[in-house]
């Protein structure tokens, strides 16, 4: 009806506006990772509950003053008297052992890169807690193979006082070949 009206006063009808026709964009080749503008994420900035909460979070860890190395031989042993009994029902370490060599080093593998990340990430208190389930599955890596911790402490003191860039010029090159390294020795 409002065309008719516009029809009638002009005589004709009112030309509509011509719609713009957006423009081709050229495709970019993407640039590598290392290349590419960063852009930083905005932020939001949290609550104060939440800014206390994670301030606590981040304190370093308060540890108990009686720690000491001989947790590491008492782990061992528990792991060793667990893979004797055998119950997998009731023991992680005993169910972990009863699946073979390959998944105890597989799992070895897993948290050095939890490890890894928490520590490149920067987050201490994660990379502790991460460290101690390192510890602990290198701990079943040596049940598994049979390796008491005083064989791997007796290594550490024969090392004690060895620059490291001499002790593995001093290892033998059958050790490097069979490790498949290209790294200098």
């Amino acid at each position: 009806m409002a065309k008719d009206l516009k029809k009638k006063a002009t005589g004709k009808l009112a030309a509509k506006p011509a719609a713009k026709k957006p423009a081709k964009k050229k495709a970019a080749l993407p640039l590598p990772p290392d290349l590419a503008p960063v852009v930083p994420p905005v932020i939001a900035k949290a609550r104060k509950s939440v800014r206390k909460v994670e301030a606590r979070h981040l304190l370093p860890l308060d540890l108990p003053a009686t720690g000491d190395i001989e947790v590491l031989r008492r782990l061992w042993e528990t792991i060793e008297n667990r893979r004797v009994s055998g119950d997998t029902t009731i023991s992680h370490s005993a169910r972990l052992l009863s699946r073979g060599t390959a998944k105890v080093a597989q799992k070895l593998g897993e948290e050095a890169v939890e490890c890894v990340i928490e520590a490149t990430l920067g987050n201490r208190s994660a990379t502790v807690l991460e460290s101690a389930d390192l510890l602990y599955h290198l701990l079943v890596v040596w049940v598994d193979a049979g390796i008491r911790p005083e064989e791997v402490w007796a290594e550490l003191v024969r090392r004690e006082g060895i620059s490291g860039i001499a002790e593995k010029a001093a290892r033998p090159k059958g050790i490097v070949r069979a490790a498949q390294t290209t790294k200098i020795p």
